[in-house]
């Protein structure tokens, strides 16, 4: 698990190699990464945002952007988190992500970029 924490909103990851859905011998390493984020502060926020480096190793970087997460631009009110999840897909089996949520307080207006930390990606099957 991967954790870190911005303006009192904190983002947690926990990434797993999806075997079921991987193909080897194809280039093909799925995998899921469950997200937490939590808002520690005393403002209710918004997702507005986000953004991803993805590093595929022998294969480079690439960067995915877009509005919100799943189609949705969640609201985090205080105490309260967002969870859900998603899938990547790397041809090498070998890599990370790190990025940025794009967020708003809702009382002050203020613009948040809330650092989502970088964490590792590894098929299993290259593992031995």
């Amino acid at each position: 698990m991967f954790s870190t924490t911005t303006f009192d909103i904190k983002v947690t990851v926990s990434p797993e190699y999806d075997i079921k859905s991987s193909f080897p011998s194809e280039n093909r390493f799925v995998f899921r990464y469950n997200i937490t984020i939590e808002n520690l502060s005393e403002n209710p926020v918004v997702l507005l945002k986000r953004k991803w480096l993805i590093y595929d190793v022998g294969f480079g970087f690439t960067e995915v952007a877009g509005e919100g997460v799943i189609g949705l631009t969640p609201e985090i009110n205080p105490g309260e988190q967002f969870k859900y999840f998603s899938n990547v897909v790397l041809r090498s089996g070998v890599g990370s992500m790190s990025g940025t949520y794009y967020c708003t307080n809702l009382l002050t207006k203020e613009a948040l970029e809330i650092e989502i930390p970088k964490f590792n990606l590894m098929a299993e099957v290259l593992s031995n």
